[in-house]
């Protein structure tokens, strides 16, 4: 008899886990889908990019500040106000994030050539994807793990901006190489966080629906960061 219902438990954790996980990446995917559509459209012709980037004088317009910089205010709106937020402020804000990022990453389009764009993009999938099978089957605790790979993203951050009046590109390949390691070192640590939160039993539909689409925003910046990271190794120059 406990057999039995230790199977049902099991069975029922399984099929609660897997529905949660199907939600985070069905988010994860619009996000892509919507940004890679974007960057595509406004990244492929000089025309339409300069609409977007550069006022009738030439100069840097306004929008690509906002492009810049708007991102990363609205990603922590909806990471630190999603129990206040409802499910169709949220979504909003989801898709206006990934629409910000699109506009953002049509800028590889004029530094790299479309094929060594799309390679990484399938090189970064297969790492993502390796770290992410990684992390939700280990057995072992990757919070230490996480918190470390957490100051190394810190040092990341302030070395970039340090970088941008530096302009060094040895110091650019460092950054590259360390954030490889650091973002794919944090999708494991995720994807153990995210298989933590879907089997808990104290969360009830809404929470667990909000939580599903904060994860999948959280797995959709770690790709696009591993992917800018690959890209500055892997990608070949605009002819």
């Amino acid at each position: 008899m406990d057999n039995l219902l230790d199977q049902q438990h099991n069975g029922y954790t399984k099929a609660v886990t897997r529905d949660f996980f199907k939600n985070v990446y069905a988010y994860m995917f619009l996000a892509l889908a919507i940004s890679g559509g974007i960057a595509y459209y406004v990244g492929s012709s000089e025309e339409i990019f300069a609409s977007y980037f550069f006022n009738e004088a030439g100069k840097i317009s306004p929008v690509f500040y906002v492009v810049m910089f708007a991102p990363l205010g609205v990603s922590l709106l909806i990471q630190s106000a999603y129990r206040r937020l409802s499910m169709v402020a949220l979504t909003a804000l989801f898709i206006l994030y990934s629409a910000l990022i699109g506009l953002m990453l049509s800028t590889i389009f004029m530094v790299y050539s479309t094929q060594s764009i799309a390679v990484t993009f399938f090189v970064t999938a297969g790492a993502f994807a390796g770290m992410a099978i990684l992390g939700f089957t280990t057995k072992t605790d990757l919070t230490k793990m996480g918190s470390l790979l957490y100051m190394a993203f810190i040092g990341i951050f302030i070395a970039c901006i340090v970088n941008l009046f530096m302009k060094s590109d040895q110091l650019d390949y460092i950054i590259s190489f360390i954030g490889v390691f650091v973002f794919t070192g944090l999708t494991a640590f995720w994807m153990q966080k995210l298989k933590n939160v879907s089997q808990d039993p104290m969360l009830d539909g809404v929470e667990k629906q909000k939580l599903s689409l904060v994860g999948g925003l959280t797995l959709y910046i770690l790709f696009i960061n591993l992917f800018l990271m690959l890209l500055r190794f892997t990608g070949g120059s605009r002819d």
